[in-house]
């Protein structure tokens, strides 16, 4: 039985299916857990085949019912593959998570060409290959009266453009356009597809230490990676607290799922003023 904070998640989601990408570490893992807290089915997508595996199996072992998939989500062909199993196994799709991403860091001119490629390709190109294979399959569910749900994982950098993290701020930025316009489209149908779109702040989570600056790096990279990843070790939600907050907000109708609004909301209304009275960017970096 679900815990009484969880009630709500629980009574609109429970037995309902899910498709996390990205799902074996991180925001993903942690998004599947909840899911499987409060009574998912589980579609687990994931390029990281081994660590899939074992992340499954230890859901499985909670009495969860999961499907893993080794998935890359930049081949279109890779996610049609997915959605087949998935309704292979469970003869339908509810909710689909596009969470799958990497990081890249450096000077945007400096990072190399398959690097951004890669970004772009994963990063954007990931989340229209999950929105074209499986908005189609939500829309015939919506001519039944039956109600789905697209998740967008962004973050506080797809609303505020950071510095040595081109690539990144590129490919939040673009989520956030594509869930909007999604959300538009959805409205224009007047299907009963719900798109909620995800900024997360700081999670405790790897994701920066993956991304360390190799040692030829100028330092100052090095020590902004630093900073970014003893953020998320001394302030970050863990990624199963985050995953609490956001089947909350999507469970109540949110379009805006912002689990850390005190991380995002002082540096918003200034970025906003900024660009209202057409100033100048300036660089402030926190400490």
């Amino acid at each position: 039985m679900a815990a009484p904070q969880h009630a709500l998640a629980a009574e609109v989601f429970g037995g309902r299916v899910a498709v996390i990408t990205g799902a074996s570490s991180g925001i993903g893992a942690g998004l599947a857990r909840h899911a499987a807290e409060i009574g998912m089915k589980l579609v687990l997508a994931d390029i990281a085949a081994d660590r899939l595996a074992a992340f499954a199996d230890e859901l499985r072992a909670t009495g969860a019912e999961v499907e893993a998939v080794v998935t890359d989500v930049a081949d279109p062909a890779s996610v049609e593959a997915l959605a087949d199993t998935a309704y292979t196994r469970f003869g339908t799709v509810d909710l689909l998570v596009n969470n799958a991403g990497i990081m890249a860091m450096g000077y945007s001119w400096e990072i190399p060409a398959e690097r951004w490629d890669a970004m772009l390709k994963v990063n954007i190109g990931g989340y229209v290959n999950g929105l074209r294979t499986f908005v189609p399959r939500f829309l015939e569910r919506a001519a039944r009266g039956e109600r789905s749900w697209v998740v967008n994982v962004s973050s506080v950098g797809g609303l505020l453009p950071s510095p040595l993290m081109a690539p990144y701020s590129v490919t939040k930025f673009g989520v956030l356009a594509l869930s909007e316009s999604l959300h538009y489209e959805m409205l224009m149908k007047g299907a009963p597809v719900q798109v909620s779109v995800v900024t997360p702040g700081s999670v405790k989570s790897e994701i920066f230490k993956a991304a360390r600056p190799g040692e030829t790096a100028p330092p100052e990279i090095a020590a902004f990676n630093e900073q970014l990843q003893k953020l998320a070790d001394e302030h970050g939600l863990t990624a199963e607290e985050h995953a609490e907050r956001v089947f909350r907000m999507v469970a109540e109708g949110a379009y805006w799922a912002i689990p850390q609004p005190e991380q995002l909301f002082p540096a918003l209304q200034p970025r906003t003023d900024m660009i209202l009275e057409r100033r100048n960017p300036e660089l402030q970096l926190g400490g």
